[in-house]
């Protein structure tokens, strides 16, 4: 596949996911990192962001819970160009029913070359990193590309 370029602008779009046996990390580390946060957009799965808006005030505009949908919502704002980074606590010690949706979510990440932070040190990491402040131009699939060949 060839590649082209997407902008990443300094007021990021930002999905927050978490599992429900991580979802007080993600919450304590929200709340920790409340104002730099409240100057980009939030979005997250259904209970995850009402719980963030709830402790935070954070405004997030939230899917559906990530079982009944709304990882693969967040997985289509990914794979459209919304999204420019997540922030996903996901638990690697219980299988989720959803665990298809949390890996393929996942991927399209990966696809699309987005910045992912599994943990807090890695969203730690993230915040706290330049680049995170500024304008950044990533190398995304050339899918237009991928579709002209493919017609051919």
């Amino acid at each position: 596949m060839e590649f082209t370029t997407r902008t990443i602008e300094a007021h990021k779009h930002i999905a927050l996911v978490a599992h429900d046996h991580c979802k007080q990390a993600l919450l304590d580390w929200v709340s920790t990192n409340k104002t730099q946060l409240a100057e980009h957009h939030l979005y997250a799965t259904g209970t995850t962001g009402h719980l963030v808006q709830l402790h935070t005030g954070l405004p997030v505009k939230s899917m559906m819970s990530g079982p009944m949908g709304g990882d693969q919502q967040v997985g289509a704002l990914i794979s459209e160009g919304k999204i420019d980074m997540m922030i996903f606590f996901w638990d690697p010690l219980n299988a989720v029913p959803h665990d298809p949706d949390v890996k393929a979510l996942l991927r399209l990440a990966t696809v699309w070359n987005i910045p992912v932070a599994n943990n807090r040190s890695t969203a730690d990491f993230l915040i706290n990193s330049d680049l995170f402040k500024k304008q950044v131009t990533i190398a995304i699939p050339d899918y237009q590309r991928y579709l002209q060949e493919r017609l051919k």
